[in-house]
């Protein structure tokens, strides 16, 4: 199987329209999760593709603020 027959495959697997999606309906279902799955890769292949998003790599214990409890 070629590259571009995996994705062709990996695009037709995902053009299926939600219900939601289905109810207002898609002029091009196959090429809207074509154009979703390139920015998805391209965002993966660069953390910092993202517009307007910075990507923070902390902890849970970085995030929230300890409250000690009442003696």
């Amino acid at each position: 199987m070629s590259h571009h027959d995996s994705d062709a495959d990996r695009i037709s697997s995902r053009a299926h329209l939600l219900p939601e999606e289905a109810a207002v309906g898609s002029d091009d279902a196959y090429a809207q999760a074509e154009a979703i799955l390139d920015e998805s890769d391209r965002r993966e292949a660069d953390r910092a593709a993202a517009p307007d998003t910075v990507l923070e790599r902390r902890t849970s214990d970085e995030t929230v603020t300890t409250v000690e409890p009442p003696d």
